[in-house]
Order: C-alpha cells, then structure tokens, then sequence
C-alpha cells in the first residue's frame, strides 16, 4: 500500500536520512525504531509532505505522491498523528472529534466508529481536551485520524508518557483496524516490546540508515536490542 523508495531528506544542507526503503502492508504494521535522532520523525514528515525530499520517490497505492502537499496526501488516505497527544485544548473532546467530521457525509456515522475503538472517550465528550489525561488525548488524536477513513495511518510514538493500560488499549485498537484488511499503519516506535507485538515487520535506524529489517513478533527483540545496542 505505501512503498518509500530510497528517500533522502533533511533541514537546508543537512541530510538528516540517507536512502531510506520500506513498504507497509495493505492489512499490517510496519514498525520504525531507533533511538533519539537517527531519523524517524524526518522520515515521516516526509511521507506525509511537511518537508520535500531532496531524492527518492513516495507510493500511495502504486501512486507517486512524492510532489503532493500534504492535503492531497490526506484526501488520497494518509493520516499522521504526530508526536505529544495534539488536540485542540479549549474545545472539549466531542468537538475536537467534530471538527474532523464536519463536512464528511459519514461524519457522524464516522464519529461513532471511531468512539467504538476507544469507548473510554464516550464518557468524556463534554470535558476540554486540554483537561485530558496524556493516554486520553492520545487516544482523542488517533480516533480524529480514523474519522478521516485513511488507508494508511502514521503513528509517530504513540506510547510517549502513557501509562500501561492505556499502551495496551492503544496496541489492541491497531491489531483490529489491521485485522479488517483495508487499513495499514506505519509505526514509529522507541517502546520495542510494543513495536514488535504489533507489527509484522520492523526496521531500525541509525544516523538515518537503516541499520537491521526483520519479522515482528518479540522473538525478535534480542535481534532488535542488538542492532539499537541496548
């Protein structure tokens, strides 16, 4: 479904990643690891057009969307949810999810699906997102992506500063949006236990090269371990 070909990019003269390839899976996870500064955020602000590669090439679906802007990325069924739980702070929780909605013809059809995935959200509609606990706007942000109906859907650290039950909620959520078949999710990840649990196949990166690829599943967190040097 998403295929990166050989993706250079960076900030003015400095390349920060170096001839980065990876596919995610139609029905899967593709999980990204490494530690602070080897890349993984630069990568995905390029796959979803927040920063223009200097070379290589971005497939949606066999499409090349390397030249899009990051609207046209969305419209076709990207959807990035960034690093720090981002919500609208002042809005309450059901707007934060309307506002996504709004101007869908399944708005409130999609509303109620993505509450169905995080049911803990339904008893907090009317609180401000800026209340929120960490694991509660993380679960608002994913659940405003889903209401955009993305084929692949980009998480970058979910599991940043949230507590165990919710990190376990979260990684439930991705396996059954993955089991349905129509949906892909590319994760970026430090937590390994939890990249590999969910994910089919891994990559870790190193100063923006990728340094070790394999199979999920935590037999392979020694192998994972190693190439990270932990």
């Amino acid at each position: 479904m998403l295929e990166i070909r050989d993706i250079r990019a960076g900030y003015g003269r400095t390349e920060v990643i170096h001839g980065i390839s990876l596919t995610v899976p139609r029905d899967g996870v593709a999980a990204v690891m490494g530690h602070n500064g080897a890349g993984k955020t630069t990568l995905l602000r390029s796959v979803v057009g927040l920063i223009k590669p200097t070379s290589g090439t971005i497939l949606l679906g066999g499409e090349d969307i390397t030249a899009m802007r990051p609207s046209a990325r969305v419209a076709r069924g990207l959807a990035y949810v960034p690093q720090g739980q981002q919500s609208f702070g002042q809005l309450t929780t059901a707007e934060n999810l309307q506002v996504v909605a709004d101007g869908r013809k399944r708005g409130k059809a999609l509303i109620a699906e993505a509450l169905d995935m995080f049911p803990a959200l339904t008893t907090l509609l009317e609180r401000r997102a800026g209340l929120l606990s960490g694991g509660q706007r993380q679960q608002l942000a994913i659940a405003r992506a889903l209401i955009t109906e993305p084929k692949i859907l980009i998480l970058d650290e979910p599991t940043e500063g949230i507590q165990p039950n919710v990190v376990a909620e979260i990684e439930r959520t991705i396996m059954d949006l993955t089991r349905r078949g129509d949906l892909g999710v590319l994760l970026v990840e430090q937590h390994i236990g939890f990249a590999l649990q969910s994910a089919q196949h891994y990559s870790v990166l190193a100063a923006g090269h990728v340094t070790s690829t394999g199979t999920g599943g935590t037999e392979s967190t020694d192998a994972v371990r190693r190439a990270m040097a932990i």
